[in-house]
């Protein structure tokens, strides 16, 4: 909610992490699985983001994060706002459901660089493909993707998207958080 929270939690985190050498060769830890980590600041955007009250319901029950990064050119970032705007009406046109987070990182990433996080329950929602195209949205929506295909062009420098497993047993959550689904978070009671 603040700067000094952040800074709050980086030290708290940092008294928990073990200690350890990345310049050491021969140790096993030293991989692609373990690399160093980077931190990124970003402000948090409601404006952009798409049904951002559900997808932080769906945080207790994810079990993967869709997490998709978004780098622009330097002032495009109200084509870029068209560009989610276009995004976020055809979702609604074939009632997608994937909500997800925006975030606009201003440290830790080049310029111009973007965040958003959608939570998934379970990967077979990606088994479904996407939601068929409503027949009075079919024209809306391929004016759209026109229109949008070109912005994406001028806006975008790289777009990314990456998957994420929550793992419960290296994760460290409230309990209100865990009471949602307590069996995934704690374990099986014996």
């Amino acid at each position: 909610y603040s700067f000094a929270s952040v800074e709050d939690l980086d030290q708290r985190i940092g008294a928990l992490a073990p200690v350890r050498s990345f310049s050491d060769a021969s140790d096993p830890l030293q991989d692609d699985v373990l690399a160093p980590s980077r931190t990124m600041l970003a402000q948090y955007r409601t404006d952009w983001s798409y049904r951002p009250d559900q997808a932080i319901r769906m945080f207790p029950k994810a079990r993967y994060f869709q997490i998709s990064l978004f780098r622009i050119r330097p002032g495009t970032e109200a084509n870029f706002g068209q560009l989610i705007r276009l995004r976020r009406a055809t979702a609604d046109a074939v009632n997608l459901d994937r909500p997800e987070l925006a975030y606009q990182v201003f440290s830790g990433a080049p310029a111009g660089t973007w965040v958003f996080l959608a939570p998934i329950a379970s990967l077979r929602s990606f088994d479904d493909g996407k939601n068929s195209m409503p027949v009075y949205a079919e024209g809306l929506a391929n004016a759209r993707a026109k229109d949008g295909s070109q912005i994406a062009l001028d806006t975008e420098i790289s777009r990314e998207h990456l998957l994420f497993r929550v793992e419960p047993r290296i994760s460290y959550v409230s309990s209100d958080f865990a009471d949602v689904d307590p069996e995934f978070w704690r374990g099986k009671a014996k």
